[in-house]
C-alpha cells in the first residue's frame, strides 16, 4: 500500500511563502503609516516614498529568515502547539527588527519610521501567525481522510507502552494512528486494549512489518534489554521504517521532566507534580465557581425535569447510588431518575444486552429507560444534580467518571490510576465519544488527563462539553 502523504511543512517552501508575507506586511506598514496615517500625521519633509524602503524591507527580509532557521521556527515538531510556533514568530520577529533599526539608526539623510517598524513587526506575526493556522487546520482535515496519518506499531504493552496510547488517543491531531502492539508476555501480547490490537510477541515482528503498512515503530522496552531493542532498531531500518525509541528511567511523563546540559553532559530535573496542594486548591476553586454560576441559570431546568420525571412515572425524582471516589473512598451520587423505579433488580436479566466490555454494563437502546429518560440520558441533563456532589467536595467538574463498587473490584491495576483524583461529571472521554469508547480506552484518557491537568486544560474541557450535550453523541 502506497503511504498518503503530502507534505506541507516543507523548509524550502515556507521559507518562501513567509517571504512573500513579510514583503506584503512591509509594503501594508508603509503604506498605513504614509499614506493612511494612522495615529499619527506626517510631519512636512519626512514622507519617504515606497522605493526609498525597498532596500530596507530586503535586508530586513533576510534577516527574519535567519533569526525564524536560529529559533527553529522550521523545525517545528508534532506536538508542538500553535501559540508555541507563533511566540517562536513573534520572538524572532522582534530580535530582527530591532536588529535592523539599530543597524539604519545611523543613516543619514534618510531617517526610517520607528512607528513603521512597529506597524510591520504586527502585521509580519499576524500574517505568519495566520498562515500557520490555516496549515494546521488543512493538516486535521487531510488526516481525518487518512492523508498524512503515521501508522504506529508500538512495542512493549506496559506501563510506558500503554502511556504512548493514552498520547495518541488523547491527541488526534498529531495524525498518529496505532496499528497495534507487541509484548513478549503471555497475556499482554495477545489481550487487545480497547481498539489498540495485540500482535503477537516481539518474535513476529518481522511478519507484522511485512505484512501491514507500519510507518515507524515505538520501542517502549526497559532499557536493561538493550541487545533486544538493538535487534528491533537494525530490523526496522532493514525495511525502511523509522524506529524511535522511549526513555524508561522512573517511566517519566515528559510534561514533568527538564533536561539541561553541563559540558554536553545531560542533566535530568524532575518537576514536581501538577496535582500539588495549590493546584487541587486552585482546582476546587473553579469548581466552586463555575458550579454557583451554573445553579441559577439551571433552576427552570431543575423544576421542569422534576415535573416531567413526576408526571411520568411514580418514584423518587433523585436516582442516589453509591460510587468509588478519590483513593476508593465511596459518596451518594445524585441524579435525575431516568429509568424505571425497578431498573437495577431488571439487569441480570438484560445481561445478553450489554454491549460495553467488562466492567461496564451498558445497552444502547435499554428498555429500562423512560420516555424522560431517553431525553435525559441523550442530553446528559440527568447529571445535573451532580453539581451537589461537587459542591459538597465529593466530585470535581472535570475528572474521571466515578465506578460502581462492583465495577471497581474488576479493575486491572493500571486502571486504579484513574482514583488518584476526583471523580467529575465531565472529562477528556466524554468529550472524545462517551460511551462509543470502550473502557479500556477511557482509563487511557483518564490517565492522560491526570498526568497533563493544568486550569486551562479544565477550561477547555468544560467548553468542549457543551456542544458534546447539545449533540448528544455517544450517549446512553
Amino acid at each position: 500500500m502506497i503511504m498518503k502523504q503530502i507534505n506541507l511543512k516543507s523548509r524550502w517552501i515556507w521559507m518562501l511563502v513567509d517571504l512573500l508575507l513579510i514583503y506584503l506586511a512591509s509594503y501594508l506598514s508603509w503604506f498605513i503609516r504614509y499614506e493612511l496615517r494612522w495615529f499619527r500625521n506626517v510631519e512636512t519633509g519626512f514622507y519617504s516614498d515606497l522605493q526609498s524602503y525597498s532596500a530596507l524591507f530586503v535586508g530586513l527580509s533576510l534577516v527574519l529568515l535567519l533569526t525564524f532557521n536560529a529559533n527553529k521556527v522550521y523545525n517545528i515538531g508534532r506536538s508542538t502547539s500553535w501559540v508555541d510556533e507563533v511566540y517562536r514568530i513573534a520572538n524572532s520577529v522582534f530580535v530582527g527588527t530591532i536588529f535592523v533599526m539599530a543597524a539604519t539608526f545611523g543613516l543619514r539623510p534618510l531617517a526610517f519610521s520607528r512607528l513603521l517598524f512597529l506597524y510591520d513587526a504586527v502585521l509580519i506575526i499576524v500574517f505568519l501567525g495566520l498562515i500557520r493556522g490555516l496549515r494546521r487546520f488543512l493538516e486535521s482535515r487531510l488526516r481525518a481522510r487518512g492523508i498524512n496519518v503515521t501508522n504506529l506499531l508500538i512495542v512493549g504493552a506496559g506501563d510506558i507502552g500503554r502511556a504512548v496510547m493514552r498520547a495518541v488517543f488523547a491527541q488526534p491531531h498529531l495524525g498518529f494512528r496505532v496499528v497495534g502492539f507487541v509484548d513478549n508476555d503471555s497475556d499482554l501480547g495477545v489481550t487487545d486494549i480497547g481498539r489498540f490490537k495485540a500482535l503477537g510477541s516481539l518474535s513476529q515482528l518481522d511478519n507484522i512489518l511485512e505484512s501491514r503498512e507500519i510507518h515507524e515503530v515505538i520501542v517502549t522496552l526497559p532499557w536493561s534489554d538493550q541487545q533486544e531493542i538493538s535487534q528491533l532498531v537494525s530490523a526496522c531500518e532493514r525495511r525502511g521504517v523509522r524506529a524511535r525509541i522511549v526513555p524508561d528511567m522512573f517511566q517519566l511523563n515528559l510534561s514533568r521532566v527538564s533536561v539541561e546540559e553541563l559540558g554536553g553532559i545531560p542533566l535530568i530535573g524532575l518537576k514536581v507534580t501538577r496535582f500539588t496542594e495549590s493546584g487541587m486548591l486552585a482546582k476546587r476553586m473553579l469548581d466552586i465557581l463555575v458550579s454557583l454560576a451554573i445553579f441559577p441559570l439551571v433552576i427552570p431546568v431543575f423544576l421542569l425535569i422534576a415535573l416531567l420525571v413526576r408526571l411520568e412515572s411514580t418514584g423518587p425524582i433523585f436516582f442516589t447510588q453509591i460510587r468509588v471516589g478519590r483513593l476508593g473512598q465511596t459518596f451518594k451520587i445524585y441524579k435525575f431518575r431516568s429509568m424505571a423505579v425497578d431498573a437495577e433488580s431488571q439487569q441480570d436479566e438484560l445481561t445478553q444486552l450489554n454491549q460495553a466490555a467488562a466492567p461496564l454494563f451498558k445497552i444502547p437502546e435499554d428498555p429500562r429507560l423512560t420516555w424522560t429518560g431517553k431525553w435525559l440520558r441523550r442530553s446528559s441533563l440527568d447529571e445535573l444534580p451532580q453539581l451537589i456532589n461537587v459542591l459538597q467536595g465529593d466530585m470535581s467538574i472535570v475528572g474521571p467518571r466515578p465506578g460502581l463498587p462492583k465495577e471497581v473490584k474488576q479493575y486491572k491495576h493500571w486502571h486504579r490510576q484513574r482514583l488518584d483524583v476526583l471523580p467529575g461529571i465531565t472529562g477528556l472521554w466524554q468529550v472524545s465519544g462517551r460511551s462509543d469508547i470502550a473502557f479500556d480506552e477511557m482509563c487511557l484518557l483518564d490517565i492522560y488527563y491526570i498526568e497533563n491537568w493544568s486550569l486551562p486544560l479544565d477550561v477547555i474541557l468544560i467548553l468542549r462539553t457543551i456542544p458534546k450535550v447539545f449533540m448528544g453523541r455517544g450517549a446512553y
